[in-house]
């Protein structure tokens, strides 16, 4: 593939979990977030909350919480006397978007000025969670925890995760009918991947596959806590119906 400094950087990103104690300065932390809002955008429907004096994830300086933000959007709709026409379940869509896209380009920047990161997967999809974060942080109606982010200065040097054949990932014209065999290369291709996390779940560490069906077996399949989360943040989603779910 053709490289340069900036495919080089996005090339050698992994995720860190263990970190000096160094606390990345004010210019730093600015110019991650800098970088991160010039991402591509629908409405910048997102928020950055920073904290550098807690106990974060793996002993990390640095913790980032990313918000996706309708209040600043109706605030400045008001003011021109409008109101949000869109659905709700729309909306937090495109401000997932727009909160992972930000979330992207700031690890990266992090990546090109000699830190490290590591996402925190409950902030959006654990209701204690989101209930904890708005309470600590203040956070007003149609703010909504997304998106949990650690960072520092490495303190070890983790081998970088394999990822997928392109032959897996990328397909032309269409979706192609995978075949077992195909599909059992992938997981070839994965499996090796083994890190301390992953003895909690696996049989052999050293296979990241049973690790990621195991992790998808661990979480209550009831979403009613979450929808009552989300409505207390004031994004009313509603129930899908029987006819909307797949077979």
């Amino acid at each position: 593939m053709r490289k340069n400094i900036v495919i080089d950087t996005l090339m050698k990103r992994r995720s860190v979990r263990k970190f000096r104690k160094q606390i990345p300065d004010d210019e730093t932390i600015e110019t991650i977030v800098r970088a991160g809002q010039q991402a591509p955008f629908t409405s910048q429907l997102y928020s950055v909350i920073f904290g550098t004096e807690g106990d974060y994830g793996f002993g990390a300086p640095l913790w980032f919480l990313i918000c996706i933000d309708a209040y600043k959007l109706e605030r400045y709709m008001r003011l021109r006397h409008l109101e949000i026409e869109v659905d709700d379940l729309s909306l937090l869509l495109l401000g997932i978007q727009d909160a992972s896209y930000l979330a992207e380009n700031m690890v990266i920047a992090a990546e090109s000025l000699g830190l490290g990161s590591c996402f925190l997967g409950e902030g959006s999809i654990n209701p204690y969670r989101v209930r904890q974060l708005t309470r600590l942080l203040n956070l007003p109606p149609r703010v909504l925890p997304a998106i949990e982010l650690v960072m520092g200065f490495p303190d070890e040097d983790r081998p970088i995760r394999p990822r997928y054949p392109l032959a897996f990932t990328l397909f032309e014209n269409g979706y192609p009918e995978l075949t077992d065999t195909e599909v059992i290369e992938a997981m070839s291709a994965m499996d090796g991947a083994g890190s301390e996390k992953q003895t909690q779940f696996a049989a052999d560490p050293s296979h990241w596959t049973e690790h990621i069906v195991r992790k998808w077996c661990q979480w209550s399949p009831s979403q009613e806590d979450l929808l009552e989360a989300l409505s207390e943040r004031g994004f009313h989603v509603g129930k899908p119906t029987d006819e909307s779910k797949f077979d």
